[in-house]
């Protein structure tokens, strides 16, 4: 075999532990390195051989997973600050269908520093909305907005478990996790779900009332 081979091997054998821990751990977050080497069709060793322990295995997948979540902020921005913050819900919920174990371990384990810094861009975004809207006076003014900002990150962590564990469907969940956040920030029910519904009518080519960059 050559050392080109043995390399492509290594890598397909990295993702194949990967994709496996990924799938075991978000049916069963205990999951031993033994269960993931078996459902990747690998040797213990072999685990070894790429993680030095299950910690480093799960702190990849959740580094993997934080950035997937970071990049669906990418681009939201909208004038309506209470728009933005349902888009923001939207595109989380959108990276989180695919890396539920981020949710999973981020709201019941102890790695959430893992991901704290890859998911800043999330929060600038949020941050951002929520300022804006305070000086508006469109969002609650009643606190500091940056208090506002870290309760909506944090009921959105409760949310996204709850909604992960009941495997409620895409529609339903961002509807959910969007007239949340906006309730957070000061919007009464009815404003928010009004806000929610608009997203229907969004993209960034055809912005639901302002612009989107």
């Amino acid at each position: 075999m050559t050392t080109s081979s043995r390399r492509r091997d290594a890598v397909a054998n990295r993702q194949a532990l990967l994709a496996s821990a990924a799938e075991l751990l978000r049916q069963d977050p205990q999951a031993s390195i033994d269960a993931i080497a078996t459902a990747a069709g690998l040797t213990r060793r072999a685990v070894y051989g790429h993680f030095p322990s299950r910690e480093a295995l799960i702190s990849e997948l959740l580094e993997r997973g934080a950035a997937k979540i970071a990049s669906s902020v990418e681009g939201i921005r909208h004038d309506d600050p209470a728009v933005q913050i349902a888009l923001l819900m939207s595109g989380v919920w959108r990276a989180v269908t695919d890396v539920k174990l981020v949710v999973q371990m981020v709201v019941r384990g102890p790695l959430d520093s893992t991901v704290s810094e890859t998911i800043e861009p999330v929060r600038r975004v949020l941050l951002d909305a929520v300022e804006r809207g305070h000086a508006s006076g469109s969002l609650r003014r009643d606190q500091d907005p940056e208090l506002t900002a870290l309760l909506i990150e944090r009921t959105l962590l409760g949310m996204l478990d709850v909604v992960v564990a009941r495997e409620l469907d895409d529609v339903e969940a961002q509807r959910i996790l969007a007239a949340t956040a906006l309730g957070t920030a000061g919007l009464d029910w009815r404003a928010a779900r009004d806000t929610v519904a608009a997203l229907e009518t969004y993209s960034p080519q055809n912005p639901v009332n302002g612009e989107a960059s």
